[in-house]
């Protein structure tokens, strides 16, 4: 709920100074590595929407794969079933460049 929350309160902060009809849709960017379970995150959000002026806009998530860096080989593989282990060389020194974000891409306003 705390999350759907803030991200209201940044649309709205950000569509404060606009000049909009209304919002029609948040796109949002979720790292698989994030504890944020899409469905709870979009019932939230229209919960915390449903009276306000955001009421018919839409929350699109995206989820994206967790990707690692290998620090030896330097190759870059997705982390499937979090098994952090290099898919060229099997080292397990990788850095993680992709999976951990939560971040509002975009929004589409009328």
């Amino acid at each position: 709920m705390s999350i759907a929350q803030s991200i209201v309160s940044i649309v709205s902060e950000t569509l404060e100074k606009e000049e909009y009809q209304r919002l029609l849709e948040v796109v949002v960017d979720v790292g698989e590595l994030v504890a944020v379970v899409p469905d709870s995150l979009e019932f939230c959000y229209n919960a915390i929407t449903e009276n306000t002026e955001f009421h018919n806009s839409k929350l699109t998530i995206h989820v994206l794969p967790l990707i690692g860096k290998c620090r030896d080989c330097h190759r870059e593989s997705r982390v499937e079933q979090f098994d952090f282990v290099c898919a060229g060389c099997r080292g397990r020194d990788l850095e993680l460049i992709q999976g951990q974000e939560l971040n509002i891409s975009h929004l589409e306003v009328e």
